[in-house]
């Protein structure tokens, strides 16, 4: 089972977990990525059974309505029963990095507003310390400089990623070398940083529960 395999079975997993569990008045929130793009086609399959649902980012949203599936905005709706994501990398304690798809602030909100947080990914995102993947960072334009200095500091290797501009109309800024092994106190103090967004850390709310697909088939992880 190659990589797209290993996605494809996850984001059918996802739709099983969450299947049964679906009310009249059940709202889902979806994220954005190449695994979410997967649950949202699988989402279709069933879209006679959903009501509404929540977009992190406008891709996701049009892909969503391309579908038929009723999208709203997240200030009117009530709370969000099931956010379904992937990530770019997880911890044991399903503590997160996410942004690789530049919508991190979206996603980050949805998260918190969420009673279930379903994230779906493959083997190859499951790490000891997270910080492989370089960290996303969502700033205020004129802020680059600033928080690029900052992030110096604290020991990473910050670069623009030229030519993005998120859904908020602002930059990010990709943090490399920067291994996280303390993900709850590197999350706020990246977060008091002056120009700062937020940052891909979803450590104060991390994953309730990890879809992990693999050559032998999908595991359902709890955080440890």
């Amino acid at each position: 089972m190659n990589q797209n395999q290993m996605k494809q079975a996850v984001a059918e997993a996802a739709l099983e977990f969450i299947r049964p569990k679906l009310e009249n008045d059940t709202v889902l929130g979806i994220g954005t990525g190449s695994t979410a793009e997967l649950f949202i086609d699988a989402l279709a399959t069933i879209k006679g059974q959903i009501n509404a649902t929540v977009a992190s980012s406008e891709a996701s949203a049009a892909r969503l309505k391309s579908h038929g599936i009723p999208v709203y905005d997240l200030n009117t709706v009530d709370e969000v029963d099931f956010y379904i994501d992937g990530a770019d990398e997880s911890n044991s304690a399903l503590q997160l990095i996410k942004g690789g798809g530049a919508a991190l602030t979206r996603e980050k909100i949805i998260a918190a507003v969420a009673t279930q947080f379903v994230c779906i990914a493959d083997e190859s995102k499951l790490v000891h310390t997270l910080g492989q993947f370089p960290l996303p960072v969502e700033v205020i334009p004129m802020a680059r400089s600033h928080v690029a200095r900052e992030l110096v500091k604290l020991g990473g290797d910050p670069v623009y990623r030229e030519g993005v501009v998120t859904d908020n109309g602002n930059v990010i800024l990709d943090v490399f070398n920067f291994p996280i092994p303390q993900p709850l106190a590197m999350e706020a103090k990246l977060n008091n940083i002056v120009g700062v967004v937020t940052n891909g850390l979803f450590a104060l709310r991390p994953a309730d529960v990890l879809l992990l697909g693999g050559v032998d088939g999908v595991r359902t992880l709890y955080p440890q």
